[in-house]
C-alpha cells in the first residue's frame, strides 16, 4: 500500500490539527482529505506555509485557552433538552445529530457551538438522558448531559 505525506490545513478528528504533517494511505488522501481542502501535499514550499500556520495557531491557542475553559464551565452547568419525534416506547423516528445538539445548546442559553466539535458516543435513537463530549479546544473537553424528549 502506498502512503502519501500531507500537511493538514484544518483539524481532522483522529488524525491531527492544522499544521501537522501526517502520512496517510493514498486513497484516503486522494478521495477525502485533498478534495475537501483538509490537507495539502507536503513539499518544500508547503513547509514554509506550515510554519506560518503553526505560529498563528500558537498565538490563537494561548488567547483562546482561558476562553475555552470559561465556555466549558458554562456548558457543564447547562441543562439541554433536545426535542425529537418519537413513537411508542421512546424510539425516535431517525436519530439525534450533532446539529440537533448544537441547536439545543444555543436554545438553552448556552454558547454557540460548531457541530463538528460535538462527539456523540453512538447513534442516539431513544428518548432519555445521554452524555455527549464537546471538544471546546484541543486541550479542553467537557461532558454535556442532554435529555432527548418526545416533541
Amino acid at each position: 500500500m502506498s502512503t502519501t505525506k500531507l500537511i493538514l490545513t484544518q483539524e481532522v478528528t483522529g488524525l491531527g490539527s492544522s499544521g501537522d504533517t501526517v502520512e496517510v494511505k493514498g486513497g484516503y488522501a486522494r478521495n477525502y482529505l485533498l478534495p475537501r481542502g483538509l490537507a495539502i501535499v507536503a513539499s518544500r514550499g508547503a513547509e514554509k506555509q506550515v510554519e506560518s500556520l503553526r505560529r498563528a495557531r500558537a498565538t490563537r491557542e494561548v488567547r483562546s485557552l482561558e476562553e475555552a475553559q470559561a465556555v466549558a464551565g458554562r456548558l457543564s452547568g447547562l441543562t439541554v433538552r433536545v426535542p425529537a419525534r418519537a413513537g411508542d416506547g421512546g424510539r425516535l423516528f431517525g436519530r439525534v445529530t450533532t446539529a440537533d445538539v448544537a441547536a439545543a445548546v444555543t436554545a438553552a442559553g448556552g454558547p454557540e457551538l460548531d457541530r463538528r466539535r460535538i462527539e456523540l458516543p453512538s447513534s442516539i435513537k431513544t428518548t432519555g438522558q445521554h452524555t455527549v463530549t464537546v471538544r471546546v479546544h484541543p486541550e479542553v473537553t467537557t461532558q454535556l448531559a442532554i435529555e432527548v424528549v418526545a416533541g
